[in-house]
């Protein structure tokens, strides 16, 4: 039975639309000479690191501003890698194994199969799901030919950037969006800690065939001084310890990831806070049946992005790597499909706002003495 929500289907979508002017924080792109003047260097760090030779990275196009990958499993067995341009208002779509790019998708607007700044983007089952922060929704297409099939949140999401699922139960899924709502005339200044309740907003969605339907079930973030929700952006879940990580992205306070429990509520612990040199952006889970596996999560220099590594179980730090060449990564995504090519899986990485990296798992594993396989 469809829930009850504003769920609007895509072919509905083509009636008239209002749209609200977006208001969420977010720093304008800067030259690579202005960049490298005011933001964190690695090299200019004493951080200890392995570096770690990229697999590929796709071909540049700065201006589409890439953001965040994910990865889908095609019927014939390739690997699509996914990912939103910002400001091309697209979608891309590479070969996972190789890098090519295969296709766009999309282009600016309101309509059914048209995003505005899409951001946050996750591949489900044939299903794909992409948060526009400037449509303020979530937009639902079929896969692999990308026919938009419907949206949901119009009337929830303010500024929403990341999200996450899960299927706790066969055809619904449990879905999050991070939602970083700002005040202030430029929408620049970090609301009070009481309005901070609402940074991760909640939905539950049906899925039956091509029918979907979702209902908002709430809203949650702790307002205490030690575990609100700032800045946000990135967030990931872990079912089996009941976790929820999210990207504290605001510096000044200390940025890092705040650990959450499916209820909602602050668990009392962060990761990476004082380590972090940089700013804390997207977080991969690398996942065994049995519960462990490691945290992937970025920090983002601007001339080498600095992968910090965590215990899935106890969230101990395992080591830190960097790549060649990827720097001011976004999100991130892993695939622990294996391949001819990567056997045991590939993290991809967003890298530097104009393409992707993608890491072969054996290689990390290998620098920073972790495990290749679960078994």
């Amino acid at each position: 039975m469809p829930l009850p929500s504003p769920v609007r289907p895509a072919l509905a979508l083509g009636l008239a639309v209002l749209l609200l002017p977006g208001c969420a924080l977010w720093r304008d792109a800067k030259e690579p000479d202005e960049r490298a003047s005011d933001e964190p260097r690695l090299a200019a760090s004493d951080i200890a690191h392995e570096v770690v030779a990229e697999a590929f990275i796709t071909p540049a196009n700065p201006p589409d501003e890439v953001d965040s990958p994910t990865a889908w499993l095609t019927p014939e067995g390739g690997r699509w890698l996914i990912s939103t341009g910002k400001e091309t208002h697209q979608l891309l779509v590479h070969d996972g194994e190789t890098g090519a790019l295969l296709r766009r998708v999309g282009g600016k607007g309101p309509a059914p199969g048209q995003f505005n700044r899409p951001n946050g983007v996750f591949a489900w089952g044939d299903r794909l799901f992409v948060v526009e922060r400037d449509n303020r929704r979530v937009q639902v297409l079929s896969l692999p030919g990308f026919t938009p099939l419907a949206t949901f949140g119009e009337g929830e999401l303010r500024s929403p950037y990341g999200l996450w699922l899960h299927e706790p139960e066969g055809g619904r899924i449990e879905l999050r969006v991070t939602d970083s709502f700002m005040d202030g005339d430029d929408y620049d200044v970090v609301p009070p800690l009481e309005a901070l309740s609402a940074r991760i907003k909640r939905f539950s969605v049906l899925i039956d065939g091509d029918a979907v339907s979702a209902r908002f079930d709430g809203a949650s973030g702790d307002t205490s001084e030690a575990g609100a929700l700032r800045v946000v952006e990135s967030i990931a879940g872990d079912v089996a310890n009941n976790r929820l990580l999210v990207a504290e992205e605001d510096v000044p306070t200390g940025t890092g990831y705040r650990v959450y429990g499916f209820d909602g509520g602050y668990a009392g612990r962060d990761i990476g806070v004082g380590e972090f040199g940089a700013q804390a952006e997207g977080i991969a889970l690398w996942a065994c049946p049995d519960g462990s596996g490691y945290w992937i999560a970025a920090d983002q220099f601007i001339d080498a992005t600095l992968f910090h590594v965590y215990d899935r179980q106890t969230l101990e730090a395992k080591g830190r790597f960097a790549g060649r060449n990827t720097g001011m990564t976004d999100g991130v995504w892993f695939s622990q499909a294996p391949s001819t090519r990567f056997p045991a899986g590939v993290f991809y990485a967003s890298n530097r706002d104009e393409s992707l990296s993608a890491f072969d798992w054996r290689a990390i594993a290998s620098a920073l003495g972790l495990r290749e396989r679960c078994e």
